[in-house]
């Protein structure tokens, strides 16, 4: 073929042994912080000791709208994005049919797309209804057994008594001596 020439001759470039390069962080600790660790492990504990079957709903709600810490007091979320919990669903590989639970059909919903199908589940699943409130309280002493502690929910409605109605035929209140005196000025 030919040979080669160097056509520039080499130099060194002022400056350059002073480049420093910062070390790369690992990248598991990149794509996944401590708190979705905490989550994935009580998603996993869930799963593992049957309590996702049948509370499915409570599970998202705990997951989303509630403050989780362990026994020692280390808080491990005060609530996931959907978004998040729905990736997580995913990595988990959870099983597509319990979307029944929460009101999902997953034959009409994405089977390709786990992260967007288990999204739609979740906003399907109306986690703040009154339904996921109960299941999730129902989870709270099992979730406690499997070492996670999941705090009330923080401004939830209490339960008030209905206030009685006059009936139609009770007649009004007398008005005082001031506003009767106003009201038959007006009339005049």
């Amino acid at each position: 073929m030919g040979e080669a020439y160097l056509t520039v001759p080499p130099s060194v470039i002022p400056g350059a042994d002073r480049i420093t390069v910062p070390e790369a962080e690992p990248v598991e600790s990149r794509v996944r912080g401590h708190r979705m660790d905490s989550i994935r492990d009580m998603l996993e504990a869930a799963r593992t000791n049957g309590l996702a079957a049948g509370r499915f709903r409570g599970l998202l709600h705990v997951a989303i709208g509630r403050s989780v810490s362990m026994p020692d007091g280390t808080k491990i979320s005060s609530g996931a994005t959907w978004r998040e919990l729905a990736a997580l669903l995913k990595a988990l590989r959870y099983d597509p049919e319990l979307g029944r639970e929460a009101g999902a059909d997953p034959d009409t919903l994405s089977p390709r797309d786990r992260e967007r199908y288990w999204y739609a589940v979740i906003a399907l699943a109306r986690v703040d209804g009154p339904e996921a409130r109960a299941e999730a309280e129902q989870l709270i002493a099992p979730l406690k057994a499997a070492g996670f502690v999941v705090a009330p929910t923080v401004g939830a409605p209490t339960p008030m008594a209905p206030k009685a109605k006059p009936s139609a035929k009770e007649k009004p209140e007398k008005r005082s001596e001031k506003a009767e005196e106003k009201h038959k000025k007006k009339k005049k």
